[in-house]
């Protein structure tokens, strides 16, 4: 899956990537590593199994949904590693298609992420985080998030934009205490997952049974969440092709975040050896947590419960330990969710910075540790011999305005959007660009083969990632095309502001 870093001296790559941003070089590999595995390991691995199982006709096919997804994260994340190690710049995969394929392609995709992406990704996880408070208290509901739940959810994202509104130094130790937590959450499933198979192997029947009177890999009708069914005897090639696109989509959220690493790498001291070393341990470890996570659910559950469910983790818990047990599985996945709308935020005002740095924003969202438009004075910071706010030592070099804004587009999000919609949405705008960055790497090969990359992976990567990315995309724009239809009408919204700020009119 991956190949050695080049043998260019580590000086030499950080030549090529450095460039000075807003941000210090403070980080390291053990604050990449964490970023990338707690925002990962967050509501999906909880949530999406339901949507999944929906869309598949056996459990086996599940877990290789997950494998599958799993693996495109991962060669997505090593040519995301040769793109950071080879070209400087802050926001993600903004300087690398502005690179490639010039201004307006960057631009683009940091009004997707703002506008689109992030709010889409927040809202999905603070919903998540509502419902299973709302669950450990003993409440559940059927006909969607009511709308106390959805202004419970926007004063959770309040006080996210606060947490993170301190300094850099202060969310990376936050995201530092929730990895804990998530290894804690996974390690709880897969455990009562091996206590159901050896009781059973002792001559004790409990969990869901399923798993060891059926075959994992034969079709059976599946369970949708309405009630209806889906004959999958029934359906044509094309049909099933869409199940499956369903299904990777919800795959692919459940692992989204697996490039943030990208969005630091400019804030890396080391980011030639850092950027490959978080990107790797953190998908192997993902990989492995998701894949023993849900073959632990089709232990615990009966199969057809799987696909009804939101929660599938509370609703095994429960299950098998009773409520008290499934209360304290809500509570902790709450710090999960907890832990990734924190590191979520971390990157979301990055990009938004960098996009604002570029011209491509209102300058205020630019400017950090303070809200406004202008930088604070010595004495605004205490004390009138204090450092100066360009200096690191600032009390803080949060980026509030960006933060505001990604909390009040999450809002709009959560009041309109609704869990499964959103997933497709936020894939079909992630997937589009993560498409054309790692087909601009392989254009980039071919028109710049002098381009110094410290870090190169094997062409494997780039070209399994573009041709299942495509075609994840444009199946999923067919299957879903209110979301699709939604994300042209964002893009050309987009263009309009693009073109109406490159001329000075706002």
């Amino acid at each position: 899956m991956t190949s050695p870093p080049s043998t260019v001296a580590a000086s030499a790559g950080d030549t090529a990537v450095a460039s000075q941003g807003t941000f210090t070089r403070s980080l390291g590999t053990a604050e990449a590593f964490a970023v990338v595995v707690s925002i990962v390991i967050g509501s999906g691995v909880f949530t999406s199994p339901g949507a999944i199982d929906t869309n598949v006709p056996s459990p086996g096919v599940a877990l290789l949904v997950w494998l599958i997804g799993g693996l495109l994260a991962w060669t997505g994340a090593n040519t995301m590693a040769e793109l950071g190690t080879a070209i400087p710049g802050e926001g993600g995969v903004q300087p690398y298609l502005t690179h490639i394929f010039g201004d307006v392609f960057g631009f683009l995709a940091a009004w997707t992420w703002v506008v689109a992406v992030i709010p889409a990704t927040l809202a999905i996880m603070v919903t998540v985080f509502v419902e299973s408070a709302y669950a450990a208290a003993g409440v559940t509901t059927t006909d969607g998030a009511p709308l106390s739940h959805k202004l419970l959810a926007i004063a959770v994202l309040i006080v996210i934009t606060a947490a993170n509104s301190v300094s850099t130094r202060v969310s990376t130790r936050l995201n530092g205490v929730f990895v804990g937590a998530k290894f804690t959450a996974i390690a709880l499933v897969v455990l009562a997952g091996i206590v159901v198979v050896a009781l059973h192997l002792a001559g004790r029947d409990v969990g869901g049974g399923d798993w060891i009177s059926r075959s994992w890999f034969a079709a059976r009708d599946s369970v949708n969440p309405d009630g209806s069914v889906t004959h999958w005897d029934e359906l044509g090639v094309w049909e099933i092709l869409g199940h499956l696109s369903a299904a990777l989509y919800a795959a692919l959220w459940a692992y989204s975040g697996w490039d943030k690493a990208i969005y630091i790498s400019a804030e890396l001291s080391n980011p030639v050896r850092q950027l490959p070393l978080a990107f790797n341990t953190a998908l192997a470890t993902v990989l492995v947590c998701f894949l023993t996570a849900n073959a632990s659910y089709y232990v615990l559950l009966p199969w057809d419960v799987v696909s009804t469910t939101d929660s599938v983790a509370v609703a095994a818990i429960n299950r098998l330990l009773g409520p008290g047990f499934g209360i304290a599985a809500a509570v902790l996945i709450c710090f999960v969710v907890a832990g990734s709308l924190i590191s979520s935020y971390f990157v979301a005002g990055r990009m938004i910075v960098a996009a604002a740095n570029r011209g491509w924003l209102p300058e205020l969202l630019g400017v950090v540790g303070h809200i406004g438009t202008t930088k604070p004075t010595p004495e605004e910071y205490g004390t009138s011999d204090s450092p100066s706010p360009d200096e690191p030592s600032s009390p803080s070099d949060a980026p509030i305005n960006a933060l505001l804004l990604t909390t009040a587009a999450t809002a709009v999000y959560i009041l309109v959007g609704n869990f499964r919609a959103l997933l497709t949405f936020n894939g079909l705008g992630e997937y589009t660009f993560f498409f054309l960055v790692v087909v601009g790497a392989l254009v980039l090969r071919w028109r710049e083969p002098e381009l110094k990359r410290p870090y190169k992976t094997s062409i494997a990567n780039p070209v399994a990632f573009a041709l299942v990315s495509g075609f994840v995309v444009v199946r999923g724009a067919v299957f879903a095309p209110t979301q699709a239809l939604a994300l042209l009408g964002l893009w050309a919204l987009g263009l309009g502001y693009y073109w109406v700020r490159r001329r000075g009119l706002l």
